[in-house]
């Protein structure tokens, strides 16, 4: 009776053993940066940063060149003028370059928050992508390959796939 049960035991062992054995895990790599520069919304996000870049570097240089124009006055006429009128002069210039530095400030402040305005749902489309096709795949992790200092012939390259799901050729 132990010796049948003892069989019993070593074959429930060795299929259950079996069993693990045979459900392999899937892995998937993706390098979600070229994913991400693939997508027509990220041209279109581009132009729209580059726009508004353009325009904020123009009023930028025009305020540069007031700047220019104004110390070359001042320092060209600052012979000639009297004391209180170089001390305006000079605070006007201060006030302009402290004008400049600000706009300056601001203008990549307001360039960095829209760029994540318009990047932020590219992401998490991206993203969305990725995990529905990963899904779909039966896939149990997916790494980013442009992290990823090895990977095994074993890993599938989801980014055709994903591609795909978008409509991305």
């Amino acid at each position: 009776m132990k010796s049948i049960f003892k069989t019993c035991l070593l074959v429930v062992l060795l299929l259950s053993a079996g069993f693990v054995q045979a459900q392999t895990q899937k892995y998937g790599h993706i390098d979600a940066n070229v994913l991400i520069e693939a997508m027509p919304e990220t041209t279109a996000a581009y132009g729209t940063l580059e726009e508004q870049s353009a325009a904020l570097q123009e009023q930028y240089n025009t305020m540069q060149k007031e700047l220019n124009t104004k110390y070359t006055e001042y320092t060209n006429n600052f012979e000639s003028n009297t004391d209180i009128v170089n001390e305006t002069k000079l605070e006007e210039l201060q006030d302009l370059q402290s004008r400049v530095e600000s706009f300056n400030t601001n203008a990549s402040t307001k360039m960095t928050n829209k760029q994540t305005e318009l990047m932020t749902p590219i992401y998490a489309k991206a993203t969305e992508a990725i995990e529905t096709v990963a899904k779909e795949q039966g896939f149990v992790y997916v790494f980013d390959a442009s992290a990823l200092l090895y990977k095994s012939a074993e890993s599938t390259d989801l980014l055709p796939l994903v591609k795909a799901k978008l409509g991305i050729e």
